[in-house]
């Protein structure tokens, strides 16, 4: 299975690339991310940003102080390896490497787990992260993904 999940997030990385991105870009995004959750009953926290310089927040019922590290965390992978937290969570995985446990990559200063995922500008690279936390692995980085591509369709 992790091979497969592999080659769908390495697919949703070059599917997920933008021709340009601001700041109202970034609050039109959270926002759409945000509703999105409010529309389903889900509790999370939204997070867009360029590394030290925080572009949208949201915290809806149900998510703790405890996001914020995990948010935190989960940006700063994708800044460093500059693709999702679930695409290097997974290659991790599936090469039996535990990077934490090494000393690279370890929590709570980075996340390998899914919910950020970089914000691509085609001819350009990563401009930012958009993340959430507060539900599960998965969930976080499929509630990201479906507002990114919801997104990109409008362009």
């Amino acid at each position: 299975m992790s091979r497969e999940r592999i080659a769908e997030l390495e697919a949703e990385h070059e599917e997920l690339v933008f021709a340009s991105f601001d700041q109202g870009d970034a609050w039109r995004l959270g926002r759409a991310i945000t509703e999105a959750a409010i529309s389903a009953g889900r509790g999370v926290a939204v997070d867009i940003r360029r590394p030290g310089f925080v572009l949208f927040r949201s915290a809806l019922g149900g998510t703790t102080p405890d996001q914020e590290t995990w948010i935190a965390a989960k940006a700063r992978t994708v800044f460093r390896m500059e693709c999702s937290s679930a695409l290097i969570a997974e290659r991790f995985s599936d090469a039996g490497i535990d990077a934490a446990s090494i000393g690279w990559l370890p929590f709570p200063e980075y996340a390998l787990t899914g919910g950020s995922v970089p914000i691509r500008v085609k001819d350009v690279g990563v401009v930012g992260a958009v993340t959430a936390s507060g539900l599960s692995s998965d969930d976080d980085h499929a509630i990201v993904v479906a507002g990114l591509r919801e997104m990109l369709a409008a362009l």
